[in-house]
């Protein structure tokens, strides 16, 4: 350990001199309160510290200690169900130790329970060869969750002691004989938070994150090991899109990471989550859970090492070979960290003040996302979905942040304050959004829901564009002017924006709609049209097809159809072919 001095002190920015044995990135105890500091820059023997506690009482004079090791993560039994800030330490614990609900300074928490015990079952013996990644025993952690607890990286080596039983995480588990000497593995790891975690190779992602929301999945899918951008002024649901993708989506793991919003969206999603039941398990969403605060009250420089702590995370779970879902909320907060920090560093600024290494920064956190093949023998696959929300600031989605992750991303949900303001949630605009995963997730849903998913999705979409265009006419000389054909494609690109893309979070039936209950009723929307516009060619008028108010209204009402009885959707599409049937033959006489 290396002592040097305050000699400036900067908001959350300090800078002390003697620091010539000290590394960047090295972990300081600041003042004589030993806050937590990480070096940031060196320049000679001055280091500039951020430091992640209020620095109010600190000033030049006081001691600065490094301890030679980077800001990182204990990884292992304890992560699921936890609420951390944003260096990982345990909001709980952190109270008690404090006994205070507010931060205080300079109060030291191990970030896992050194105290609870968990059993350890072997799955490897005594004589077994293993290698960095390698699976030795399992910890049941939740009724949802097995840890595997795998070789540490670098070492391998052939197993010299294991046993089973209760341990704490702090207590050897197994003893490995390697080139260098015995290796003591216990039931925790620690990884430093900026650097990715290794693994064998990256795979292609095919296969899509299914998340329950209509507009997502079936017009912009995001697939697992993708990455996602929700943007959109105040108020347009960013938060509320990735509540529902936390706890529908299909990942096996979800860590969300509140990165400078407001601390009652934290407070909704711990009073919220307990409550919901998981779709598969019908175990409690937050027995996959792992939650880190760093609200807007707290430290700023924290802020901007959440989302660090958040990936290394996802990252140890992906190595098990989960499929992980991680939900940054919002990097424009982040970012705006990052900005705090280099004015302070005074570097040069760049668009809007923001350090000209934004964007790399963006990059290093989304490519951390991933589908992989895991490091050990089993060659198991897990897999990264990052969604990242950005906050623009007056909903200027030309400004730095923005921009920056859209050149990384490759899905983008645009959010529109109008759609917002009418009530139409999720706010996805269908024109204004992309996904570059859609061409292979069509292959993936033709083979695996229906050979024609893809011929209605682009049907579909083709008519919502056309609506558009249509529109533009409507404003100028009125409906009327319209052909009863045009006029037929606005009645249809009503009902897949009303009564498919629209969904109610609040409703207990209509908050989450699997695949197969999309397919049928997009389908039913898409058999309406055909089916109206062969009565059209046969002769019929189409105030008599929006006649059939009764049937229509039972089509907007297929989305609140519970999932054990889609055949009445099938029974819905039965009666609509025999209602037009009627009206055809109507018309045919009529003709005659």
């Amino acid at each position: 350990m290396k002592t040097g001095k305050i000699i400036k002190v900067s908001g959350p920015l300090v800078v002390a001199e003697g620091m010539d044995e000290a590394n960047i990135y090295d972990v300081c105890k600041v003042g004589q309160s030993g806050l937590i500091g990480e070096i940031i820059e060196m320049r000679g023997d001055k280091a500039s510290i951020q430091v992640y506690e209020e620095t109010s009482g600190i000033g030049p004079g006081d001691p600065v200690v490094t301890t030679g090791e980077p800001l990182s993560v204990e990884l292992g039994p304890g992560l699921i169900e936890s609420m951390f800030d944003g260096i990982q330490r345990p909001l709980d614990a952190f109270m008690e130790a404090a006994k205070s609900s507010f931060l205080t300074k300079g109060v030291s928490v191990p970030s896992l329970n050194r105290t609870k015990k968990w059993e350890f079952k072997p799955v490897a013996k005594v004589g077994d060869i293993v290698a960095q990644g390698d699976v030795i025993g399992t910890v049941q952690e939740t009724t949802v969750v097995e840890q595997k607890i795998m070789v540490p990286f670098g070492v391998e080596g052939t197993i010299k002691d294991i046993k089973a039983g209760e341990f704490t995480v702090a207590e050897t588990v197994c003893i490995i004989e390697t080139a260098k000497g015995d290796k003591e593995v216990t039931l925790m790891q620690k990884w430093p938070v900026r650097k990715g975690r290794p693994y064998a190779s990256k795979l292609n992602p095919i296969e899509p994150m299914l998340t329950g929301q209509r507009v997502i999945d079936t017009f912009f899918p995001v697939a697992k090991g993708g990455a996602a951008a929700v943007p959109g002024p105040f108020g347009a649901g960013k938060t509320v899109v990735q509540h529902q993708i936390a706890k529908w989506g299909d990942a096996e793991i979800v860590v969300y990471v509140g990165c400078g919003e407001r601390g009652n969206e934290m407070t909704d999603v711990l009073n919220e989550f307990p409550e919901l039941k998981d779709p598969k398990t019908g175990e409690s969403i937050m027995k996959r859970t792992v939650l880190i605060a760093n609200t807007s009250n707290m430290p700023v420089a924290a802020r901007e090492a959440s989302i660090y702590t958040g990936i290394t995370i996802a990252e140890y779970f992906r190595d098990m070979g989960y499929s992980v879902s991680i939900m940054a909320d919002s990097t424009s907060r982040w970012a705006e960290a990052l900005r705090e920090m280099s004015g302070r560093l005074e570097e040069m600024p760049g668009d809007e003040g923001y350090p000209a290494y934004l964007g790399s920064r963006l990059a290093d956190y989304y490519e951390r996302a991933g589908k992989v093949v895991c490091l050990g023998k089993d060659g198991r696959q897990g897999a990264i979905t990052a969604i990242g929300a950005v906050s623009p600031p007056g909903g200027d989605i030309s400004e730095p942040v923005t921009q920056s992750t859209l050149r990384i991303v490759k899905v983008f949900w645009g959010l529109d304050a109008q759609l917002a303001y009418q009530r139409h949630f999720p706010a996805i605009h269908w024109l204004n959004s992309y996904s570059l995963y859609a061409d292979s997730v069509d292959a993936w849903m033709n083979e695996n829901i229906a050979e024609d998913w893809s011929v209605l999705r682009l049907e579909a979409m083709t008519l919502l564009q056309e609506e558009s265009s249509l529109q533009e006419i409507v404003r100028l000389v009125g409906v009327d002017a319209l052909s009863e054909k045009d006029r037929l494609k606005l009645d249809v690109a009503k009902s897949i924006r009303e009564d498919y893309l629209q969904q109610n979070g609040f409703h207990e039936i209509d908050t989450y709609t699997s695949l197969k209950k999309q397919y049928k009723m997009l389908k039913l929307i898409i058999e309406y049209k055909r089916e109206a516009q062969k009565a059209l060619e046969a002769g019929v008028y189409l105030s008599e097809i929006l006649a059939l108010e009764d049937l229509k209204d039972r089509i907007a009402r297929s989305k609140y159809i519970h999932e054990d009885e889609l055949e009445k959707i099938d029974q819905i599409n039965v009666d609509l072919k025999a209602e037009i049937s009627k009206l055809i033959s109507k018309g045919g006489v009529a003709n005659a």
